[in-house]
């Protein structure tokens, strides 16, 4: 799906040395601190009996209704509910009231700190150690479905526990847009990916090809030409990341995933990629890419998209600028924006696209203070279910969706109508699509309604790019490790390094950007850190069974 993380995961290195602050106040309160150390095993005696052929949310009797904690560490959740038709529906079937707090990781290590824990949290970082030490805080679904919801094991993939497997053999996080290599084959994953131009630019300069370094050199100097009053090329808020001149343009232009001889392959410093970054840095010093594109934060980028501001744009998460993109074509049909094919590898190697890999973004966990871990495992269950599923993604049958015949699903008229004429007001009313902790894109594939007009030409556009990048998830250095603080350094480095390159006021300065860079790496573990991540590459190998 798509990757805010996508946002959230490019915090970099503030979110690393919260983490690590975080490790240590885990490991501190492992023993308890004020919860409990070993789950709150309530007994379901008197509520229902289990049974592995129907959810356990249709056989609990329990009348009173369960309030329930729930935090993201994410600022931008929206923490309502009951309100929308969607967690209306849920708190209906469930008995359930849902108070969500959210928070950064600061606010995060405050319930490692006080063990005043919430009873379920979610988080995104996987390599984190409130991932990684879950089984300190954390009660296993295995053990949460065998006693109170054996059903889980049935909507749950099996491929996906297993990957969240720790060292006892238990699984404690679940995430969601976790895409297997079965999911890949079906052709169901939508690429998020995508370079795209305005369709009347595009037109204007009759239908250019911009494959070469000097082919989008050329376009970006006859977009300022005729159009003065936009930004030739535009790209992903850089914030402490590298937005999406990083790995989205390795993967657009088919940068190897590893060495021939199946060992981690530093892509920064591929020939063909930095081959590229040059060329961006003749287009910036041609006046052909914006000061402020170094500089705006996510909102002030979306203000951007939906004025259209930007003639091109090589653009990473499509989804989650699909309302954007939808508001500035409806204001101007004919002028929307259109994927096109753009920079291509100088070697002729293919785009090989990412997408969320098995780790998938959002990972849900039930911690051993939970209230009620009963009910709470059946809302695992419940928002994982087919049911679940299409209630989360196009909400009530008869209510706002049809069935067809062939097994598609279809938005109702007023429904659909308002997902295209007024954003705000489906998102408040609706929200379909959004309450997504268990989401996955199999069920989006279900309908052409579930994602906007806007950006249906730029997922056919990159069907048959998608690449599994699976033998690259999880490969950092564990955390609080002398090589986990050298790569948090090393990151920073090359995020204000490829920054420096793009913005070079000469070829001589380019490359003593990178010269420096390179230094810098040989001063801080990087062979180290090389053979660590080989290693887990190796690991991961093994276990997804690939040779």
């Amino acid at each position: 799906m798509f990757k805010m993380n996508k946002a959230a995961g490019k915090k970099g290195v503030k979110l690393c040395a919260a983490l690590l602050t975080a490790v240590i106040m885990i490991t501190g309160c492992s023993g308890g601190s004020g919860g409990s150390s070993e789950g709150n095993w309530v007994s379901i005696e008197d509520r229902y009996t289990v049974d592995p052929e129907k959810p356990a949310w249709q056989l609990d009797k329990k009348e009173e209704a369960t309030d329930l904690t729930w935090y993201v560490n994410a600022d931008w959740w929206n923490t309502d509910f009951g309100k929308d038709i969607v967690t209306k529906k849920i708190k209906e079937d469930l008995n359930i009231n849902i108070k969500f707090i959210t928070g950064d990781d600061t606010k995060l290590n405050t319930f490692f700190a006080g063990g005043d824990m919430p009873d379920l949290l979610t988080v995104f970082d996987s390599n984190s150690p409130v991932v990684q030490k879950a089984a300190t805080w954390a009660m296993p679904l295995n053990d949460l479905a065998e006693k109170y919801d054996p059903y889980f094991n049935k909507v749950a993939a099996a491929d996906t526990l297993n990957w969240f497997q720790l060292a006892d053999g238990k699984t404690y996080g679940y995430p969601n847009y976790s895409n297997t290599q079965a999911d890949y084959d079906s052709g169901n994953i939508p690429a998020k990916t995508a370079f795209i131009i305005r369709k009347d630019v595009y037109e204007a300069l009759g239908s250019p090809v911009m494959g070469t370094p000097e082919e989008f050199e050329n376009v970006m100097k006859q977009i300022k030409e005729k159009f003065p009053t936009l930004i030739p090329f535009g790209f992903n808020s850089i914030g402490e990341g590298t937005g999406s001149l990083g790995d989205t343009l390795q993967d657009f232009i088919g940068v190897p995933l590893e060495t021939e001889n199946g060992e981690f392959y530093d892509r920064n410093q591929d020939e063909d990629y930095l081959t590229w970054l040059k060329t961006l840095n003749k287009v910036y010093r041609d006046g052909n890419i914006s000061d402020d594109s170094f500089a705006d934060d996510g909102t002030a980028f979306e203000e951007k998209v939906k004025s259209g501001k930007y003639a091109t744009m090589l653009l990473d998460g499509t989804p989650q600028q699909g309302g954007n993109l939808q508001i500035y074509l409806s204001a101007n049909e004919g002028k929307e924006y259109v994927a096109v094919d753009g920079p291509q590898s100088t070697k002729g190697n293919a785009a090989t696209l990412n997408q969320s890999g098995i780790t998938g973004w959002m990972i849900n966990f039930i911690s051993k203070d939970a209230k009620d871990p009963a009910k709470a495992i059946q809302i695992f269950t419940y928002l994982l279910s087919e049911e679940g599923q299409l209630l989360m993604n196009y909400g009530i049958e008869g209510e706002t969706y049809k069935k067809n015949a062939d097994g598609t699903v279809e938005l109702l008229p007023a429904v659909k109508d308002l997902q295209l004429h007024n954003a705000d007001k489906f998102k408040k009313e609706y929200r379909l699509g959004e309450f997504m902790f268990f989401g996955h894109d199999r069920h989006k594939a279900l309908s052409a309604d579930a994602f906007p007009e806007a950006i249906k030409q730029m997922q056919e556009w990159g069907k048959g790019k998608l690449k599994p990048h699976f033998i690259l998830e999880n490969i950092s250095p564990d955390q609080g490790t002398p090589e986990a603080r050298a790569l948090s350094a090393i990151n920073a480095k090359w995020n204000s390094t490829l920054v420096s390159m793009v913005r070079a006021k000469d070829d001589a300065s380019f490359d003593n950007a990178l010269a420096a860079y390179k230094s810098f790496l040989g001063e801080n573990r990087w062979d180290d850190i090389l053979k660590v991540r080989s290693e887990k590459m190796k690991q991961n190998k093994e276990k997804l069974g690939i040779q």
